[in-house]
């Protein structure tokens, strides 16, 4: 292992981060004396949120290089969910999505220009107004220009937009504070001192992370961590007349651009350093995760609180010739989700259902014993993390929403399901995506592709049903259909002539 922090080094960070060793001593046994009674009331809750963080970018989860003994070790004693999703990936959308329980289209975020409506209902509101005291600490990207304090916290640690990795200057209740060092560990100092204080009532913490956003700095004892290290190239990187074959021909065009292999971020990195980047920059999340569990250990808390670590969307590492997120595609908009609560339900499992972005927000109220409201669109989970056998969903709407800043991907409307995926393009005359994930995990072979004469006239469904053979005519009528009842469901208002 390279750069690892480890407990002992927790615990003398701990300390000397405490206003005395004597005092964060008698805190600690005080809390620990509180600990049996608060157990049988509210759990605390801390919420972690990474920023692009793939869905397998864990040791445990399969990366082929990267160390994250902190995230696995959370992983193994609590509850892996396997197959959570993001409605939209994108970073501000999901984040208000997150907050809300909302669909994109609802909350109206569709963008990372936007800030969330002041009438928007947060989940972190509703915890305040229970009775937790309540923390946001890191980025909050919605509405950028702004690092002013929010609805919903106590306590408040935020920078504008996608701030810096080193020396950044945090909004700290209100006063622009210079800080010196890397960001992920400053945010995991503020959560430290914000879960020690001394207090009566269950507490919030919402740990929002820059990490691990581009352009990745790791810090510095994670540096070269991995420099003899080479990230595997997907299949459906290469740049062929095969790998393309039924594809839409904006996918290969992108590959020049500023979220192609070919073209990253204005050709101002290469593949493979970019990789190595990335996993030596997320070594400091990981470090900030095992302190995060080491402070509640040392509080006496861990029991009695529910840890719930997530990303804000997925990320594309050459799949398809494609860098970043936006897409439908499963790098994209699949993430990590990790449950830990030790007094709370039975860790060591993994769940296969469907977890979304939307369903945190009532999963963490259900949690705190608080209603969910009936705006929200997304389901507690909760139940599935007690083993409770209930009906769940078998599919779910993404979307994405073209913006005029990366006009390279455009909107996207789409199903995914248990087996199946179908995605629907609109601004664009192109061939609509239709996988069976089951046989074609890595969406290589298009269901769609070769029923499509581009320039015939006519809509694109008419003539998929007009010259694809069964069982493909019957699955695209099936999957079209689950579309159709989505877009009903969740309320879009979209009526485009292909949904009738």
């Amino acid at each position: 292992m390279c750069g690892t922090t480890t407990r002992r080094d927790f615990l003398r960070r701990t300390a000397a981060l405490s206003a005395g060793g004597a005092a964060a001593a008698a805190m600690r046994g005080a809390q620990g004396a509180q600990a049996a009674s608060r157990a049988q009331t509210r759990p605390n809750i801390v919420f972690i949120l990474i920023d692009d963080m793939r869905f397998d970018a864990m040791g445990l989860l399969g990366h082929p290089f990267l160390e994250t003994p902190h995230l696995d070790a959370l992983a193994r004693n609590g509850v892996l969910l396997e197959n959570a999703f993001v409605t939209t990936s994108l970073c501000s959308p999901s984040r208000a999505s997150i907050l809300t329980g909302m669909y994109a289209h609802t909350h109206g975020v569709l963008d990372n220009a936007t800030a969330l409506p002041d009438d928007a209902p947060l989940f972190p509101v509703a915890l305040q107004q229970a009775g937790y005291d309540t923390a946001f600490i890191g980025k909050w990207h919605m509405g950028g220009g702004s690092d002013a304090p929010q609805p919903g916290f106590n306590r408040w640690v935020s920078f504008r937009g996608q701030g810096v990795y080193l020396n950044p200057t945090f909004n700290v209740d209100g006063v622009q504070t210079k800080h010196e060092g890397h960001n992920a560990d400053l945010l995991t100092d503020y959560a430290e001192e914000f879960l020690k204080r001394p207090r009566e009532k269950p507490f919030f913490l919402y740990l929002s992370h820059k990490a691990v956003h581009a352009e990745f700095r790791p810090a510095d004892r994670h540096k070269g961590c991995y420099a003899d290290k080479k990230y595997l190239y997907p299949d459906s990187m290469a740049d062929t007349e095969e790998n393309y074959r039924g594809k839409p021909e904006w996918v290969r065009r992108q590959r020049h651009s500023w979220h192609g292999v070919d073209g990253m971020y204005n050709n101002s990195t290469d593949f493979d350093t970019f990789a190595r980047d990335y996993a030596e920059t997320m070594r400091s999340v990981d470090d900030s995760v095992g302190r995060v569990v080491e402070t509640l250990r040392a509080l006496g808390q861990l029991e009695n609180t529910f840890i719930l670590f997530t990303s804000d969307n997925g990320f594309l590492f050459g799949e398809h010739g494609l860098i970043d997120k936006r897409t439908m595609y499963e790098a994209s908009i699949r993430v990590p989700m990790i449950a830990h609560g030790p007094g709370l339900f039975t860790g060591g499992r993994r769940l296969p259902q469907l977890a979304l972005n939307i369903d945190i927000a009532p999963t963490i109220l259900d949690a705190a014993g608080i209603p969910i409201p009936a705006s929200m669109q997304g389901r507690s989970f909760r139940p599935l993390l007690r083993g409770d056998t209930i009906a769940w969903r078998e599919d779910f709407l993404y979307e994405y929403f073209w913006e005029r800043s990366f006009p390279q991907t455009p909107t996207v409307l789409g199903v995914r399901g248990d087996r199946y995926k179908f995605m629907v393009y609109h601004g664009i005359w192109d061939r609509y995506e239709l996988y069976d994930l089951q046989e074609d995990p890595g969406e290589r072979n298009n269901l769609l592709g070769p029923y499509l004469q581009r320039h015939e006239g006519g809509t694109l469904e008419s003539l998929i049903r007009s010259t694809a053979p069964e069982p493909i005519k019957t699955v695209f009528n099936n999957m079209y259909a689950r579309l159709q009842r989505l877009l009903k469901e969740t309320g879009t208002g979209l009526d485009p002539v292909w949904a009738r």
